[in-house]
């Protein structure tokens, strides 16, 4: 199967293929660790965990980087203002990294919960200022940027004369020249749209590094660009983050990229959309900003309900990664019925039994899921031949269809592998085979007592195994060869 993905750069799906087959390089701007992972943090940590899997089910050896923002990133904008990290090291009197620690593992425990796979590279900006002041030695060199006052900025004009800046995001550079803004430090700047490359520290600032300008640290930008090159080389497959990253930071990242070594580093830029609440920007100013584990707990004025991790990927995977996802309440119920219902479907399937033909149809499932995810990762198509199938999967399951070994165990490994190994929606109660296998068997013997108490007419035994296993979450259901349950 030929995948093809939207280069952003380009604005137009494209065949994928490798600079160094079969190997790919992805790497992924990841979060800046100075508040609790949310919302926001799992759409792209999604997205891009479902093209990681995708690009080693078809067979690419895959490097993929995602890096941790520890420094750089100010308050007011991204050359201003006082460090995010900082600010919150100062205001709770603990050293930066106590943050930068407190806050990572926060995200990679969110992270896990939502069953994302880890990168295979997790580098951190503060552990890479060497390279970073290699790169902004690297463009003053090449002319491209200039220092002031101790701090190091990209010449933005100079660059735009042989080059184009603006390329990813469209924008007309005459406009951002002439464009005036009045912001402390901006008589450093030779023109507004010009970035730092290196910001000369503040007396008060706390997170600072020797450099031959000054005692300062590097811009925002700066990271992704030396780390990217030291992982992944001059040139790489896929560079992928949320599309409020266009501007300035990957539009930045190129004209660095380009103008320390003559050429853009990516093949590829990926960018998913974002997601809104009740039709507004999440945003901590707006009041409804609304953080993972509060989605996990039920613990916010917007959230009637708990919402389980499995719910909340499943509530990504339903739209396409380029569209705009809106939450609220009522659809995150509608997703946790959906998951609940292929879910099922898919307990069903792991109890049906073969017969010597199949009188349901479920030829072409596979390669209907491949063209799907193959096409710009198409999850919701794929979501919808995975539900088609479970049409199947329950007919056969209530007596009113047959289906052959051959065609079963084709189903089975359909599922195993769209829905769990690619989709990455765990169908179990708990993280391993040997624990789910034991949780299960306890839950059948319960049960199987509470049958074997019907059969005695102990009615009172048997509705209060039922009742409390259902206030703890348990649905019981009946059949006439003995009961079905589901969590």
């Amino acid at each position: 199967m030929k995948l093809a993905l939207y280069n952003t750069l380009t604005r137009k799906k494209e065949e994928f293929k490798p600079l160094r087959e079969p190997n790919a390089g992805m790497y992924v701007c990841g979060p800046t660790v100075y508040g609790d992972p949310h919302l926001g943090h799992a759409r792209p940590a999604i997205t891009f965990d479902i093209l990681f899997r995708l690009l080693k089910h078809l067979g690419y050896k895959v490097r993929y980087v995602r890096n941790i923002t520890d420094v750089g990133h100010l308050e007011h904008d991204a050359d201003e203002g006082e460090d995010k990290i900082a600010k919150k090291a100062r205001l709770e009197q603990l050293e930066p990294m106590e943050i930068v620690q407190y806050y990572t593992l926060r995200y990679h425990k969110a992270m896990d919960m939502l069953n994302v796979l880890p990168p295979s590279i997790e580098p951190s900006a503060s552990g890479h200022i060497i390279e970073q002041i290699a790169l902004v030695k690297e463009i003053l060199k090449n002319g491209y940027a200039y220092e002031s006052k101790g701090s190091v900025y990209f010449d933005v004009e100079k660059y735009n004369k042989n080059h184009r800046y603006g390329i990813l995001s469209n924008r007309n550079v005459e406009d951002m020249l002439n464009t005036t803004r009045d912001l402390d430090g901006q008589d450093e700047k030779r023109n507004p749209a010009d970035f730092a490359l290196w910001k000369k520290a503040q007396p008060e600032h706390i997170m600072r590094w020797p450099s031959p300008w000054s005692d300062g640290f590097p811009g925002w930008h700066c990271e992704c660009t030396a780390m990217g090159k030291k992982y992944l080389g001059e040139h790489f497959d896929i560079h992928g983050g949320g599309l409020d990253l266009i501007f300035p930071h990957h539009e930045c990242e190129i004209a660095q990229a380009v103008a320390s070594q003559g050429s853009n580093m990516v093949r590829y830029w990926m960018h998913n959309n974002m997601i809104t609440v009740n039709g507004q920007k999440m945003g901590k100013s707006l009041g409804n900003f609304i953080t993972l584990e509060e989605f996990f707990t039920g613990s916010n004025q917007f959230l009637t309900q708990p919402y389980s991790p499995m719910t909340i990927r499943f509530f990504i995977l339903q739209a396409h990664y380029r569209s705009t996802v809106d939450f609220s309440n009522e659809a995150l119920q509608a997703a946790e019925k959906g998951l609940e219902r292929l879910l099922e479907s898919c307990s069903h399937l792991k109890k049906l039994l073969p017969s010597d033909s199949s009188s349901v149809d479920i030829k072409g499932l596979r390669e209907k899921c491949e063209e799907a995810i193959c096409d710009d990762l198409n999850t919701p198509i794929v979501i919808s031949h995975l539900f088609d199938a479970s049409k199947a999967i329950n007919i056969v399951h209530d007596g009113n269809g047959t289906i052959s070994a051959e065609d079963l165990e084709e189903l089975k490994d359909v599922f195993r592998l769209w829905l769990e190994d690619i989709l990455g929606l765990q169908t179990g109660t708990t993280g391993s085979n040997s624990n789910e296998e034991a949780y299960g068997k306890a839950v059948d013997l319960l049960l199987s007592i509470r049958q074997q108490a019907k059969e005695n007419k102990d009615w009172a035994t048997s509705d209060k195994i039922r009742n409390e296993m259902a206030a703890f979450g348990f649905k019981v259901k009946d059949t006439k060869d003995g009961f079905e349950w589901s969590l």
